[in-house]
C-alpha cells in the first residue's frame, strides 16, 4: 500500500470491491422490478423508502465505515499493531450500537415520516409495510457493515467482496420467493423484499463475524473492556463523515416531496427510478473509494502525504470515467432504463425528462463521491461536506422555489445538474490544492 504503482493498486484493489458493490445495487434492481409487478402505487411507496436504505447503507458503510477503515488503516500504516484489535471491538459495538438506536426511533415513525416524504394512500401503505420490516432489521446491517470495514481497512477487498456477492445469489431467487410465495414460502407482498434483505444481513453479519473472530483477519475481533479513546478515534472521522449520506438522502427525498406536489404519483415514481441509477454510481465510486480510504490513511500514516494525494486524483479520475459512461448512457437511451419498472407514461415522462438533463454530468457526482472517500483517509472532510450542502441548497431549495415559481420540471433538473457539477469540481479543487496539508500542517502547528 506504500510503494506500488498506483493506477494498477487501484484496479487490484478495486475490482472485487466494485464487483461487491455492484451486486449489492443489482440486488436492490432486482427487487424493484419484481416489486414494480404488484403495481405502480407499491413502487411508489418503495419509492420513498429507497432513500431510507440508502441512507442506512451509506452511514454504516460509507461514513461509519469509512472512518472505521480510516482507523484501521491509519494504525497499520504507522505501524500501531496493538491497537488494531481493540479498534474492530469497538467499531463493532459502536455501529451495533448505532443501529438499534436508528431501529428503535425510525419505527416509532415510519408512516408519518413516509407521508412527509410524498407517500398517500395505497402508496403509503405499501411504504409502511416495507419500512417497518425494514427498520427492523437495521442492527444487522450495520454490525456486518462494520465488521466489513474492518476488514477492508486492513486492506482486504476480497472476503467482503465475497460475501457480498455470494448474498447476491441469495437475496435474487429468494426476494420474488417471499414476495409471491412458492412451497412452503407464503405470500408476503411488498413485505417480502425486506424479509429478504434482513435474512442477507442476518446471514452476512455471521459470515464475516466469523473471519474476524477466527484469526485470519489482521484486525481480529475479540473480547475485551470498551473504551472512549478507540471510539473517539472512529467517530473523529465517521460521525463527521455521516453528514455526507444525511445530506445526500436529503436531496433525494426533499426533490422527490417537490417532484410528487408538483405532478403526483407516477411521476413521483418516475423520479425515483431515474434517481435509483444515481444511487448505482455510489457503489460504483465506493468501488474505487474504499481502496483510496486505506490507501491515503495508510500512507497518511506514514507520512507519505503527496503519495496520498496521487492515491486520490488517479482514483477520482478513474471514477469520473466510469459515472459518466453510466450517465451518458442513460442520457441517450432513458427508456432503456425505465421500461425495466414501469410504462406509465407520466412516469416514463418524468423520469426521462430527468435523465436526459442529469445523466451528462454524473461524472462530476463519481468524481466527487470518490474523492469524499478519500478525504476520509486523510480525516479532513470540510470541503467534500460544505460541497453537498451547497448542492443541497441549490437543488432543493432553489431548484424547488424556481419549480415553484416556474412550474417547469425541465428548470429543476437543470438546476440540479449544476449543483452535481459544483459538488464534484469542489471537491476536486480542495484535493488538489493540498488543503488536506494545509489543514494538517496548521493543526499540528
Amino acid at each position: 500500500m506504500l510503494e506500488a504503482p498506483i493506477a494498477p493498486l487501484l484496479a487490484r484493489m478495486g475490482w472485487p470491491n466494485m464487483l461487491m458493490m455492484l451486486a449489492q445495487s443489482s440486488t436492490g434492481l432486482v427487487e424493484t422490478w419484481f416489486l414494480a409487478r404488484l403495481g405502480t402505487q407499491v413502487l411508489a411507496g418503495v419509492a420513498v423508502v429507497v432513500p431510507m436504505l440508502i441512507l442506512m447503507q451509506n452511514l454504516s458503510q460509507g461514513a461509519m465505515g469509512g472512518g472505521i477503515s480510516s482507523s484501521v488503516a491509519r494504525a497499520l500504516g504507522a505501524g500501531n499493531v496493538a491497537l488494531v484489535d481493540p479498534l474492530a471491538r469497538h467499531a463493532v459495538a459502536l455501529n451495533s450500537l448505532i443501529g438499534i438506536a436508528l431501529s428503535i426511533v425510525l419505527l416509532a415513525v415510519t408512516r408519518p415520516l413516509f407521508q412527509m416524504l410524498g407517500a398517500h394512500g395505497a402508496a403509503l401503505d405499501a411504504a409502511s409495510t416495507y419500512g417497518h420490516v425494514l427498520f427492523a432489521g437495521l442492527p444487522l446491517m450495520w454490525a456486518m457493515n462494520a465488521l466489513a470495514s474492518v476488514i477492508r481497512g486492513t486492506g482486504n477487498m476480497v472476503v467482503p467482496g465475497a460475501m457480498i456477492c455470494g448474498g447476491a445469489v441469495l437475496l435474487i431467487p429468494l426476494s420474488p420467493c417471499l414476495i409471491f410465495g412458492i412451497g412452503p414460502l407464503p405470500h408476503l407482498g411488498v413485505a417480502g423484499g425486506a424479509w429478504a434483505l434482513v435474512a442477507y444481513y442476518t446471514a452476512g453479519t455471521a459470515i464475516l463475524g466469523w473471519y474476524c473472530v477466527s484469526g485470519r483477519n489482521p484486525a481480529r475481533l475479540s473480547r475485551g473492556t470498551l473504551h472512549w479513546a478507540p471510539m473517539r478515534s472512529i467517530l473523529m472521522v465517521g460521525g463527521l463523515a455521516c453528514l455526507n449520506p444525511l445530506l445526500t438522502n436529503a436531496l433525494i427525498a426533499l426533490t422527490g416531496a417537490a417532484v410528487a406536489a408538483h405532478a403526483g404519483t407516477p411521476a413521483l415514481a418516475g423520479y425515483g427510478i431515474a434517481t435509483r441509477l444515481e444511487y448505482l454510481l455510489m457503489p460504483m465510486a465506493f468501488g474505487i473509494g474504499a481502496p483510496m480510504v486505506a490507501l491515503v490513511g495508510a500512507n497518511i500514516g506514514a507520512g507519505q502525504c503527496e503519495r496520498a494525494r496521487r492515491i486520490a486524483l488517479t482514483g477520482g479520475a478513474m471514477a469520473f470515467v466510469l459515472a459518466e459512461l453510466v450517465g451518458l448512457a442513460a442520457a441517450l437511451w432513458p427508456h432503456a432504463w425505465l421500461l425495466l419498472f414501469g410504462a406509465n407514461e407520466q412516469l416514463l415522462q418524468t423520469g426521462s425528462t430527468c435523465l436526459r438533463i442529469i445523466g451528462p454530468f454524473y461524472g462530476f457526482f463519481g468524481l466527487g463521491f470518490s474523492l469524499y472517500l478519500a478525504s476520509q483517509g486523510a480525516g479532513r472532510l470540510g470541503w467534500p461536506l460544505g460541497a453537498g450542502a451547497l448542492r443541497l441548497v441549490l437543488y432543493a431549495g432553489v431548484g424547488t422555489l424556481a419549480l415553484r415559481v416556474t412550474r417547469s420540471l425541465t428548470l429543476f433538473f437543470a438546476i440540479g445538474a449544476v449543483a452535481m457539477v459544483a459538488y464534484g469540481v469542489i471537491i476536486l479543487w480542495s484535493v488538489a490544492s493540498g488543503r488536506w496539508f494545509v489543514a494538517r500542517s496548521r493543526s499540528a502547528g
